[in-house]
């Protein structure tokens, strides 16, 4: 722009300067007596052309300014929209980073509650589980083959233990399902054992759940065993032989069901 104004003010003087040097040419040629009218005529038609020239000049001077004006002006707007976008995004960001942060704190809170919840289960797991190999004791030996696997599994150091916190409660439930159940049936199982003479021999034993138990042997010797605190404790009862007999009768659907006295021991 400040060379277009350059322009048009050189252009300007330069008609100025044309104008001043034809009037006095005129002026002489009007005084002197025998000039030529042509001589004037010619110079104002020049002057004309010089004012036409720089008239043209500023137009179009005009008209590329405003071109170049509208040009930069949508090119100002473009940068605001970006420069809008952009401060829309960083809010954005912020925002997302803010609710990340949120979340991200929330999360570990649930994961110490996670972790502090496990450790309590950690540790009840491990009182069950004593709790079991003490009532694993009363269970018969002719009765361990179900819970046998489950009871296996049970970790002898939980802190040295891969056997997660879940797997331990199923195999302990595992083992109470099994002991409810027998504990609730009247079971009569063929057994070894050692009778009067010292021999182990065969018998049929008959457990009333998990409390009390008698035994027969195909001489007729009896005995009634309880569960301890290291195993059952067996002992010969000679004077329930008869009535052992009635039971395991029944029990083979050899007899028709009938009452059947038996003595019981309730700790």
């Amino acid at each position: 722009m400040k060379k277009t104004a350059m322009r048009v003010a050189a252009l300007v003087a330069g008609v100025a300067l044309v104008a001043m040097r034809g009037a006095p040419a005129a002026e002489s040629a009007a005084a002197a007596p025998g000039a030529s009218p042509s001589a004037g005529l010619d110079g104002a038609r020049g002057t004309l052309d010089k004012w036409v020239e720089t008239q043209q000049i500023i137009s179009r001077e005009k008209k590329d300014w405003q071109q170049a004006k509208e040009l930069l002006t949508s090119r100002i707007q473009l940068v605001k929209d970006e420069i809008a976008q952009l401060r829309q995004r960083v809010d954005e960001t912020h925002k997302s980073e803010q609710d990340f942060q949120k979340t991200r704190g929330e999360t570990v809170g649930e994961r110490e509650t996670a972790r502090s919840v496990a450790g309590e289960l950690a540790g009840a797991a491990g009182e069950l589980e004593g709790k079991v190999r003490s009532l694993y004791k009363a269970m018969p030996e002719s009765m361990r083959d179900k819970i046998q696997p489950l009871y296996d599994r049970m970790p002898a150091d939980p802190s040295t233990s891969k056997v997660t916190v879940a797997e331990r409660y199923q195999n302990i439930l595992g083992i109470l399902n099994e002991m409810n159940r027998l504990n609730g049936e009247v079971t009569v199982a063929s057994e070894i054992r050692s009778l009067s003479d010292g021999k182990p021999s065969e018998v049929k034993t008959v457990y009333l759940g998990l409390g009390q138990a008698w035994y027969l042997s195909a001489r007729g010797e009896a005995g009634v065993g309880r569960p301890g605190p290291e195993g059952w404790k067996w002992q010969p009862a000679p004077q329930v032989a008869a009535e052992v007999g009635r039971v395991l009768e029944i029990l083979q659907n050899k007899s028709s069901p009938r009452f059947v006295a038996l003595p019981v021991t309730i700790q």
